[in-house]
């Protein structure tokens, strides 16, 4: 799908990404004209890149998304880089996922909920509709058997649902959505990883400083320190950047 003129689209190593100044300029394109867009969602960041340079199947899932966004600050850095006049900003997939369900709570858009463990599911459920009031018209935890998922599909197309969140993590989630996407194309998917854990309270994000400083990978590196292996493969993006190899 081809962005309009008035929003500007970045190619970042092998990647063409929407550009919007804010998270609120992206949810009302998303919206234009009371009109929800169809598609999918995808965040873009560092890691994203590398694994899928690496893995095909993962570059075919991600290229094919229809709204490609940067995540990642690195990411976001980069395109400044590469494009001086951008006006661009990192938009974090957590919060664009609650902008776009504060949204369909006050449009009265039909969402179905897919991933996450069962309680927590139940627990999103219930703050989505307490917070916002949004029409969650079904979900589905993320564990259910292979053989299922023709039944979720339909479940899903019957739902007349128009917003599909998954939470997975990559690449399940993105592999789902491009299945259920061809069964059931009427609706916006979106891949969120642990973002119902965050909203529930289950996982505590960065504080709000650490965000805007573009640090919050850092400050999950302190707080989980196991992810220093990710973190270090992630010194080949840093050379991409440095190189200008964008």
């Amino acid at each position: 799908m081809d962005a309009p003129s008035s929003v500007p689209q970045y190619a970042i190593r092998g990647f063409t990404l929407w550009g919007f100044r804010d998270m609120s300029a992206f949810i009302d394109y998303l919206w234009q004209e009371n009109s929800l867009k169809t598609g999918t969602l995808v965040a873009i960041n560092a890691e994203k890149v590398l694994t899928a340079e690496s893995q095909q199947e993962i570059y075919q899932l991600i290229n094919a998304a229809e709204y490609k966004y940067a995540d990642g600050i690195s990411i976001v850095r980069s395109i400044r880089k590469k494009y001086p006049q951008a006006d661009v900003s990192r938009i974090a997939g957590a919060d664009l996922w609650e902008g776009l369900m504060e949204r369909a709570g006050r449009e009265g858009t039909p969402v179905f909920l897919v991933g996450g463990k069962p309680g927590i599911l139940t627990q999103t459920e219930d703050k989505l509709r307490r917070q916002w009031n949004v029409n969650i018209v079904g979900s589905q935890d993320g564990y259910f058997a292979p053989a299922d998922r023709d039944a979720l599909f339909a479940r899903i197309a019957a739902s007349g649902a128009k917003i599909v969140t998954v939470a997975m993590g990559s690449p399940r989630q993105e592999i789902l959505m491009r299945d259920c996407k061809a069964v059931y194309p009427q609706a916006l998917y979106m891949g969120v990883g642990g973002t119902y854990d965050v909203f529930t309270g289950h996982v505590r994000r960065a504080p709000l400083i650490w965000q805007k400083m573009g640090l919050e990978w850092l400050y999950r590196l302190i707080v989980q320190p196991s992810r220093i292996r990710r973190q270090l493969k992630l010194l080949k993006y840093l050379r991409y950047h440095w190189r200008g190899d964008l």
